[in-house]
């Protein structure tokens, strides 16, 4: 299951995320999402878990958390929309 994890501060590693989400089950990879140009986080990222009980496990008690004094929104992750319908 693919996980959006939301208002992330600015200094989160993809390597914290995923100390965070192991302690729920095995994680399959986690990506922090950044500027193309500064390079600098973007405040959200996803996180990959293959089991889906481990992973609604982990969604339904780190949503609303403290994560380096940040309140967490995770969810699970929505299909990105097109942003034009061109053929």
């Amino acid at each position: 299951m693919n996980i959006y994890v939301g208002n992330l501060d600015f200094k989160v590693q993809e390597n914290d995320l995923k100390t965070l989400f192991e302690e729920y089950g095995e994680v399959e990879s986690t990506r922090i999402i950044t500027d193309k140009y500064s390079g600098r986080s973007k405040g959200f990222g996803f996180v990959t878990m293959e089991n889906d009980t481990e992973a609604n496990d982990a969604i339904e008690n780190l949503n609303g958390t403290e994560f380096k004094d940040r309140a967490l929104t995770v969810n699970e992750a929505r299909p990105r929309k097109e942003e034009n319908n061109r053929y």
